[in-house]
């Protein structure tokens, strides 16, 4: 084993960012910025997170059931945004078309995973970048000092082509491994015993497997739909099996052109001779069920002592979900909320998180910030919400950018970026096949945002 410690004196922090998705890249750029020590850790390869696509999942347990998952993605292989380019870039690095790359306003995942590299190679981040580490191992060190917000944390890592164990001291971490991995399964009487394929969306990649078969898909949420649609193309039959019936437009367009797609309500059992029960009474013979479910949140290297825990899916306490008051500012997570245009977020909670660590600004006192948190739930709960919905933020994402920017002085958001969020949402409720082709609602407000000095800033390594 490898010890190595260091301690950096003044406001410069030595930082461990977990993860080099879109979320840890701006974080360490952000605290590159601050002028922090960073050190960013990478379980595979290449950067790109959710973005780096992994097409082989054979060895991956079909449900996720295994403790320790091969694969990190769920990216599938006609996934596209669901955003357009516009409103996905960061606000000094635009998403702009590159000629010879995918030039869609909502592009393919693979141009998305091209940006990001873009992004890492004009910031200089693949040097702070250590890949093919796996961590295994964050915890408190054991000071003499009784200050939380003074605490450090050791983390170990695991370098996974020697199997070098690494074990250093960071003033600071931040988490920002993601939540797009570990799958969410619901609970159905007789899912043991079912004779038929169940698989999950995370290892879900191309339609071909599923040919001239009758498949249900679990789940109305937007990979359901999208994976269905696709599904139609060559199973013989595909049944969405949705909470509630009263679906968006798109959905109901989508369920009246395709004969082969049925809409389906949950589902009440499984039996074994291959009958799938729904709650109405009505019933099928199906070939195999795909669980577009969600996922949940782990983070199995984490030791906080109880400080963390996450309940039905809740991450908490959490400050403005970025903060666990107790252990703040030197332990953070980026990501954590979803159903948002996710790089503009993460850049807002990731400019945050540095200037704090930079001395440069600062945070509620512990029992200002546990009362938020209280009050936050108490909101969430009054509004119908359940814990296992905690995190999802949707449209309130604009103020949460906003907040987080009043909180280290920035901008806000751009209005044209928050008008264009509106319309994409809007359009996607309505069609949800054609949203991504046909916006010519979208062409004056384009026209108008493509003028802003935003989109002429460098893009090219």
């Amino acid at each position: 084993m490898v010890l190595v410690s260091e301690t950096i004196k003044s406001q410069s922090k030595k930082v461990c960012v977990i993860g080099a998705g879109p979320s840890g890249l701006v974080s360490a750029r952000e605290l590159k910025k601050e002028g922090h020590k960073v050190v960013v850790m990478e379980q595979n390869d290449d950067v790109g997170g959710q973005w780096l696509y992994q097409p082989n999942v054979e060895e991956e347990d079909p449900l996720g059931k295994t403790k320790a998952l091969k694969v990190h993605s769920s990216i599938y292989s006609s996934l596209r945004l669901i955003s357009p380019r516009e409103i996905m870039g960061f606000s000094d690095f635009p998403f702009t078309a590159k000629e010879g790359r995918d030039t869609r306003r909502f592009p393919g995942h693979e141009e998305l995973w091209l940006y990001l590299k873009d992004f890492c190679e004009v910031f200089g981040l693949r040097e702070m970048i250590r890949f093919n580490v796996r961590v295994e191992f964050v915890g408190m060190v054991n000071d003499d000092n009784d200050d939380d917000n003074l605490k450090r944390w050791r983390v170990k890592s695991v370098e996974k082509k020697s199997g070098e164990v690494i074990e250093e001291v960071f003033d600071a971490v931040v988490v920002a491994a993601g939540h797009y991995t570990y799958p969410r399964l619901p609970s159905i009487k007789g899912m043991d015993l079912w004779k038929g394929k169940q698989v999950h969306s995370h290892v879900y990649r191309v339609p071909d497997p599923f040919r001239d078969e009758v498949v249900v898909v679990v789940g109305g949420s937007i990979s359901g739909p999208d994976i269905s649609i696709e599904l139609v193309k060559v199973a013989k039959e595909v049944h969405l099996s949705v909470k509630s019936l009263d679906v968006s437009p798109g959905v109901s367009k989508a369920i009246t052109k395709h004969q082969s797609l049925h809409l389906q309500p949950q589902i009440e059992s499984l039996e074994e001779d291959g009958r799938v029960i729904f709650v109405d009474g009505s019933c099928i013979v199906a070939d195999t069920i795909l669980y577009c479910t969600g996922y949940w949140y782990k983070f199995p290297f984490l030791e906080s002592e109880g400080r963390v825990e996450v309940d039905d899916n809740r991450v908490g306490p959490l400050f403005e979900h970025t903060f666990p008051p107790s252990l703040s500012p030197s332990l953070s997570f980026v990501g954590i909320p979803r159903k948002l245009i996710g790089l503009p977020f993460f850049e807002s909670q990731a400019k945050w998180i540095a200037r704090l660590l930079s001395g440069k600004t600062s945070l509620p006192s512990y029992d200002e910030m546990m009362q938020s948190v209280a009050e936050f739930y108490r909101a969430r709960e009054a509004n119908g919400v359940p814990k296992r919905n905690t995190h999802d933020i949707g449209r309130d994402f604009v103020n949460y950018c906003d907040k987080y920017a009043d909180y280290t002085g920035y901008p806000h958001l751009e209005e044209w970026r928050k008008k264009l969020c509106v319309t994409t949402i809007l359009r996607s409720l309505d069609n949800l096949e054609t949203s991504r082709d046909s916006w010519d609602d979208d062409y004056e407000l384009l026209q108008e945002t493509l003028q802003d000095p935003y989109f002429a800033q460098r893009t090219t390594p």
